[in-house]
């Protein structure tokens, strides 16, 4: 029982020590250390953005060789169809069905003339659905290959992707490697290095995906917002404008969530700013809007710049959470058959621009 009890106060200790804030905070260090977490936390990121095109290259790779199989499939369909498509427009052209002809105009009674008349139909249709045949075949080859194509286009992507992910790593290990070389104390650098990757992968990346699946989920509701402040919206000749003040959205956003009543949100010239603070965690969030067509109207949002606890998290991260999140809003789900056309910021508002959309 005392060795139960000895190991879950040290796991207590391990997990109190872990959290401290002046420990992985960007606040009161100096620029070596600053720099050098900095470094890190990309390189953590970076190595995590590599593992996840690894997987993705090999679902990529699987993928592609169910669709070469189901190619060959096809091309097996496909040349059986040609074959038999072959031998029934020949047999048009070679005079085959003369002798059906033949038969029809050989008839001595009106129930033999319409016998073979449904005989004849009967091969017309079978013909027909064998041309058809082929023509489905042949279409879903070309779609096969299609898909193939793309996906090479794709696998090449991703692997320059990769290189390029790697290189970066590879300098940063340098400039990270070079600088603890040149420390006055590099073992207290190193100790840092360490607590801040274990902070980041057992809490702060786990915290900031949560802030960002909270705000995905109330833009979610975003139509809400319109039921609240009806008088947002305005109609002009060319269509309607919606503004959204910098107060009503922080009203918004933290009546939909205890979680993001930690965060507050600012309209800045051409950006929209988050910031908050919980514990030992400090986020700030900075984006922009614009107005996207595919795959439908949309008001969508870019992840600009991320700041975890005083360190800027690389493109990489951002991108992720930027798919993965979606912080956009949809005019059509706030007027039925309008299209946005502008987004703006501005100090204090964001102003929409609308347009009936046919």
């Amino acid at each position: 029982m005392n060795r139960n009890i000895m190991a879950i106060f040290l796991a207590a200790l391990l997990l109190f020590n872990l959290l401290q804030p002046h420990r992985v905070h960007a606040a009161a260090m100096s620029d070596e250390e600053l720099r050098i977490l900095q470094d890190s936390l990309s390189i953590i990121e970076l190595d995590r953005e590599i593992a996840r095109i690894e997987v993705q290259q090999e679902e990529a790779h699987r993928t592609a060789e169910q669709l070469q199989l189901e190619l060959e499939r096809k091309n097996e369909q496909i040349h059986r169809s040609r074959e038999q498509a072959g031998k029934r427009l020949a047999a048009y052209y070679m005079g085959e069905r003369e002798s059906l002809m033949a038969a029809i105009l050989s008839v001595n009674s009106l129930k033999d003339f319409f016998a073979v008349m449904d005989y004849y139909q009967i091969i017309a249709e079978r013909d027909r659905d064998v041309l058809d045949a082929y023509k489905s075949e042949y279409a879903g080859i070309k779609a096969t290959k299609k898909k193939i194509d793309n996906l090479s286009v794709e696998l090449a992507g991703m692997k320059e992707n990769l290189l390029k992910q790697r290189a970066r790593i590879s300098e940063l290990q340098n400039s990270v490697q070079g600088v603890l070389s040149a420390s006055s104390d590099p073992e207290k650098l190193a100790a840092l290095i360490r607590e801040l990757g274990m902070y980041w992968e057992n809490v702060g990346l786990y915290e900031v995906r949560r802030y960002f699946r909270e705000l995905a989920s109330a833009m979610a509701d975003f139509p809400d917002f319109l039921q609240e402040h009806k008088e947002s919206l305005t109609s002009d000749r060319s269509g309607y404008t919606l503004i959204v003040r910098e107060e009503d959205l922080n009203s918004f956003l933290h009546g939909k969530s205890e979680l993001l009543k930690d965060m507050s949100f600012q309209f800045e010239n051409g950006l929209i700013i988050a910031k908050g603070k919980r514990d030992s965690l400090e986020l700030q969030l900075e984006g922009s809007y614009s107005v996207v067509n595919d795959p439908e109207n949309c008001i969508k949002f870019h992840v600009e710049r991320l700041i975890f606890n005083g360190l800027e998290l690389p493109d990489t991260t951002r991108n992720e959470l930027e798919q993965d999140f979606d912080l956009g809003f949809y005019p059509k789900k706030i007027v039925p058959f309008v299209e946005a056309t502008e987004a703006a910021i501005s100090e204090g508002t964001l102003k929409v621009k609308l347009k009936l959309g046919l």
